[in-house]
């Protein structure tokens, strides 16, 4: 893929493994996510950030794009059929959609006990509770916590159905960049992907960077497929 343009910075901020952030991604703005260490996952949702009832719908951004992976000239659906973020740019070429998250009684499952009371802040996070709270922020709650896409990871599918998570498959450096064209509710966590088989809590840190971008940046999202010119068509509505 091709060098992408350098836009206008707005912010930015490194999070850290097992950190977890929510924010508005408002229309024309453009948020790079870097895996500063290698090995790194983000798992996020996403709302309509003024209809919070229209949310990400990953069964319908996969079926409309004929794909079973999501990856650069990609969207992310809404249930609307509107596009909350365009991938803009990948250089991992795979995220995973079919993962989930893990809850506090499978993580103490996988990697045993990690108490606040005896590790303090490097205590062991989850994915359910991590997204919980930032959609407490928004007014939101477990019933709102629908579908999450984990970035910088890939799951195979073998000849039996059988899921296979590929280790290593992002490295140093490598980013993933999401272009809002509407004002998109972004609600992420950094930790280790369900089906990562280390068999240590080790989140890695991310380095979220937001810019100003113009359309034109999603404009390979938009014709690579006719479904996406429909659903850019359908968003742009929201602003006529």
């Amino acid at each position: 893929m091709t060098d992408s343009p350098v836009f206008p910075l707005l912010a930015e901020e490194t999070l850290p493994g097992g950190g977890h952030r929510s924010f508005v991604l408002k229309r024309g703005q453009l948020l790079r996510l870097t895996d500063l260490h290698g090995g790194a996952n983000v798992s996020l949702t996403m709302l309509n950030a003024h209809e919070k009832s229209e949310r990400l719908n990953l069964p319908d951004s996969l079926k409309c794009q004929h794909t079973a992976k999501l990856t650069r000239g990609h969207c992310l659906y809404s249930d609307m059929g509107r596009v909350l973020a365009a991938i803009t740019a990948d250089t991992c070429g795979w995220s995973d959609s079919f993962g989930g998250v893990l809850c506090a009684e499978e993580v103490t499952e996988k990697y045993g006990q990690g108490r606040f009371q005896e590790l303090r802040n490097g205590f062991y996070r989850n994915g359910v509770d991590n997204l919980l709270v930032e959609l407490g922020k928004w007014g939101l709650g477990l019933s709102d916590l629908l579908m999450t896409l984990n970035l910088f990871s890939r799951v195979d599918v073998d000849a039996d159905g059988q899921f296979h998570f590929v280790e290593g498959h992002s490295r140093a450096g490598d980013y993933i960049e999401l272009y809002a064209p509407m004002d998109t509710l972004v609600v992420l966590t950094a930790l280790q992907h369900p089906m990562d088989p280390n068999p240590e809590y080790a989140p890695k840190p991310l380095k979220l960077t937001w810019m100003h971008a113009d359309a034109s940046v999603a404009e390979y999202c938009r014709t690579s497929r006719p479904e996406n010119e429909r659903g850019f068509i359908n968003t742009d509505r929201l602003f006529a």
